[in-house]
C-alpha cells in the first residue's frame, strides 16, 4: 500500500500491520496521486510541482522525473501492461508517457477545465478522464482520438474507474453521486 501527502512525501505501508516501511522524498510540492505498476515493482506519483516521478518500490530510489505539464498534475495511472503512464493535470490535458524511457508520447486535449482523474480500461485500449468541466472523455489510447464524451454530471467529476470487464465506468462527482456508465 502507498500514500502521498501534502508534505511532499510518499509512504509505502505494510497493509497487514499498518507499519510505515519506507518514506520517499523527491517532489517539491504536495503529492496528489500515487499508482503502483501492475507488477508491483514501481510506483508513480504526481504533484503540485507539475511532475510525475517513477520510483523503484523496493529501494525507494527515484528513477525518472517526467516533465511536460504546465500546471499541477492531479492524477496518474499505469496502463494494464505496465508500459505506459497517463497523467491528468489542471492544465486541462492528459499526457501518455512511455514508462521505460520517460518520454511524452501524446498530449490529449479536449477538456475545457481541470483534469481530476485518469484511468486505463482493463484491456489498455482506452483511457477515461474526468474533469471539472463535468464531463468524462473516453480516449483511444493508441490514436489519442476522442471516442465519446459522457455528459450528465452537473458538478466536477473527481474520479473515474473502469469495471474489471471493461463494460462499465464509474464516476464520482462533487454532486455527491456515483454514476455507473454503460460504455460498451
Amino acid at each position: 500500500m502507498a500514500s502521498g501527502s501534502l508534505d511532499k512525501t510518499l509512504i509505502i505501508w505494510d497493509a497487514k500491520s499498518g507499519e510505515s516501511l519506507k518514506t520517499l522524498e523527491g517532489h517539491s510540492d504536495g503529492v496528489t496521486s500515487v499508482s503502483w505498476s501492475p507488477d508491483g515493482k514501481y510506483l508513480a506519483s504526481c504533484s503540485g510541482d507539475r511532475t510525475v516521478i517513477i520510483w523503484d518500490a523496493k529501494s525507494g530510489q527515484k528513477l525518472k522525473t517526467l516533465k511536460g505539464h504546465s500546471d499541477v498534475v492531479y492524477s496518474v495511472c499505469w496502463s494494464p501492461d505496465g508500459k505506459y503512464l497517463a497523467s491528468g493535470s489542471l492544465d486541462k490535458t492528459v499526457i501518455i508517457w512511455d514508462a521505460k524511457s520517460g518520454e511524452s508520447l501524446k498530449t490529449l486535449e479536449g477538456h475545457y477545465n481541470f483534469v481530476n482523474s485518469v484511468c486505463w480500461s482493463p484491456d489498455g485500449k482506452y483511457l477515461a478522464s474526468g474533469s471539472n468541466d463535468a464531463n468524462i472523455i473516453i480516449w483511444d489510447a493508441d490514436s489519442g482520438e476522442i471516442i465519446k464524451t459522457l455528459e450528465g454530471c452537473f458538478y466536477p467529476v473527481t474520479s473515474v474507474c473502469w469495471s474489471p470487464d471493461g463494460k462499465y465506468l464509474a464516476s464520482g462527482s462533487m454532486d455527491d453521486y456515483v454514476t455507473i456508465w454503460d460504455v460498451e
